[in-house]
């Protein structure tokens, strides 16, 4: 297969400028488009994990245990409307049909191999010079009220291991996590230390990222939507944005998150792509924390972006384009309140809803279409920033010739 001269990438996240990044390190000249512009969409307020331990299948059995009544429920950390439409309805049948033991089991291998090769990638970044606001996590904290709930987390660690992988993690006590934290309040009385994460201050980060990919010639066209893709055959592709000129490529990548389908369903792309909004904001307690800190029973992530901490949280199946629902903000106050000492959840800023691109099976779609010149990289769900590197990575070797990950099997945008 020759290598194009010239790829179009749809979508300036994480995922479409680390695409675009690692294209460029093949020879490869890209030009980006985003409707909105650089991290417009959930690249911008999530949490920054950068945290192999915790990418785990978002399809699992404890959905059974939280029963139809609590995710109806406005109040509840993942929340499905009552009126529901029918792609919704798929999606959520999908969902339940990966969500059951051995469905689960069986991605957890999957996302064994994918914990092996996401921090390496970042690593060919950082060398590349995209090294901004990239912290180690020393260590990662997790912060809980009882050792029934600490369980959960580690019986999930025993599962990686049983399907290949390995988390390096340390029991310790309120206190001791205390010694680390000190604005964590005396309600936390069971903690977990896990080593070997890392975590990104996500605007920065793609502040970077985009400024490496210009650097290396790329054009970056904000506030281009994209309406159409044409397969011109032999004379490549053509992109069509809306009150601009059509954009003409040798190939192209979608990665427009939770709107893939919107370009993609026509080259072969039948996988539902659901948006699972989260919602973030900052708050700046006496002592700012210095490591991410995961309260895993209340389902919330806060993480240190220099002198603030952001607190984020909620999986709510709802459409992309709804308005932000303050009530998802007071939620993950409520949840996250008695954790901390001395913050003012008033003086909150920052407030922010985005959506994650969500899959039923809980896999990504990465990979090739029905179009030898059509691509998609999108369906990471809540691991966009974990995986983004992987995916340009992987993505940009297939495309020019490059060996062909075993991981495009799995991520096939196609099955």
């Amino acid at each position: 297969m020759s290598q194009p001269a010239h790829v179009t990438i749809v979508g300036a996240g994480i995922v479409g400028l680390c695409t675009a990044w690692f294209l460029q390190e093949r020879g490869v000249k890209v030009t980006v488009l985003d409707r909105t512009g650089v991290a417009a969409g959930a690249s911008w307020g999530n949490a920054g994990w950068v945290a192999p331990a915790l990418t785990l299948p978002l399809p699992e059995p404890s959905i059974f245990k939280v029963g139809i009544k609590a995710v109806i429920d406005p109040t509840s950390p993942v929340y499905v409307p009552v009126a529901a439409n029918s792609t919704l309805l798929r999606f959520l049948a999908g969902f339940a049909r990966h969500s059951t033991p051995k469905m689960w089991r069986r991605n957890m291998v999957t996302f064994a191999e994918i914990n092996k090769w996401s921090l390496e990638s970042f690593d060919r970044m950082e060398d590349g010079g995209v090294s901004a606001a990239l912290k180690r996590a020393e260590p990662f904290l997790a912060a809980f009220t009882s050792d029934a709930d600490r369980q959960v987390i580690t019986h999930e660690f025993d599962e990686v291991a049983a399907g290949g992988g390995h988390v390096s993690f340390e029991k310790i006590t309120g206190d001791e996590l205390r010694e680390f934290e000190p604005s964590v309040s005396k309600r936390v009385t069971h903690g977990l230390r896990v080593d070997g994460q890392r975590f990104i201050n996500p605007p920065s980060f793609m502040e970077v990222l985009a400024a490496s990919v210009r650097a290396r010639g790329a054009t970056i066209v904000e506030g281009a939507k994209a309406t159409g893709i044409r397969d011109l055959g032999a004379a490549g592709v053509a992109v069509d944005v809306e009150g601009q000129d059509t954009v003409l490529s040798n190939e192209v990548v979608i990665a427009t998150g939770t709107w893939l389908g919107d370009l993609a369903r026509q080259f072969g792309v039948r996988q539902v792509v659901q948006s699972g909004r989260g919602y973030s904001f900052s708050v700046k307690p006496p002592v700012i924390p210095t490591h991410p800190i995961y309260l895993p029973a209340q389902r919330v992530a806060c993480t240190p972006l220099g002198d603030r901490l952001r607190v984020g949280g909620m999986m709510e199946f709802r459409s992309a384009e709804a308005p932000a629902d303050a009530r998802r903000i007071q939620t993950i106050v409520n949840a996250a309140s008695p954790m901390f000492d001395g913050v003012d959840w008033e003086a909150r800023e920052q407030e922010w809803v985005g959506s994650r691109p969500c899959t039923p099976d809980g896999l990504p779609l990465v990979g090739g279409t029905r179009s030898p010149r059509v691509h998609v990289a999108g369906g990471h769900g809540m691991w966009g920033v974990t995986l983004g590197p992987l995916t340009g990575r992987i993505l940009a070797d297939s495309i020019t010739g490059g060996d062909k990950h075993p991981l495009l099997h799995a991520f096939d945008p196609l099955r």
